[in-house]
């Protein structure tokens, strides 16, 4: 089966990659990610990648992978921020706080339909304006849910999560396989099938 990804992040694609899947195609869907009134984290991050998932054509011997990632304070979505200001606004609400990162991932080929959801809590050291600014400087938060990169310098403001490291960066691999495993696509990790 051909492999497509339904996503432009370079993350999802690094991630897939350490686990020795490439894709055959990338094919970001082009839908309206504005957050319904009053929904919730959890069904917004799946209904994204549902609607991701089910707005690309797919062929016969092809299968799909879509994810949605976000960064929740209690019910509140702090999705990729718009400009520099937005980015210091949201690490100034996530700084010596907890919070959880929900990412739904959804595989789709002509057998079938699975999605699965994950969520880690993140904690947050207590960040002063002059680390925010500097945090800033980086232009890591850039096309980041919530403002930061754990995987990046955003590392050091974060001393300890709760759950998967891989789905705080984008894509929680253990799931990603087993959904697509369910679909009818072999992985192959270090020459053993999963």
């Amino acid at each position: 089966m051909r492999l497509i990804l339904g996503s432009a992040s370079p993350r999802r694609r690094d991630l897939l990659a350490q686990i020795g899947v490439v894709a055959d195609d990338v094919r970001p869907a082009n839908i309206d990610e504005t957050p319904l009134k009053a929904e919730k984290p959890r069904v917004y991050a799946a209904r994204m990648a549902s609607e991701k998932n089910r707005a690309t054509i797919i062929a016969d011997d092809e299968v799909i992978l879509t994810a949605d990632t976000i960064v929740c304070v209690g019910t509140r979505i702090l999705g990729k921020p718009v400009d520099a200001e937005q980015a210091r606004e949201y690490l100034s609400k996530l700084s010596g706080r907890r919070h959880k990162v929900i990412t739904a991932v959804a595989v789709r080929s002509t057998a079938g339909f699975w999605a699965k959801q994950v969520e880690t809590v993140v904690r947050f050291k207590h960040l002063s304006p002059e680390d925010i600014t500097q945090y800033i400087a980086t232009k890591e938060w850039m096309d980041k849910a919530g403002g930061y990169g754990m995987q990046g310098v955003g590392g050091a403001l974060i001393p300890s999560i709760n759950g998967s490291y891989t789905n705080v960066v984008g894509l929680p691999l253990t799931e990603t396989i087993g959904l697509l495993r369910a679909a009818g696509y072999s992985i192959t990790l270090g020459g053993s099938k999963l």
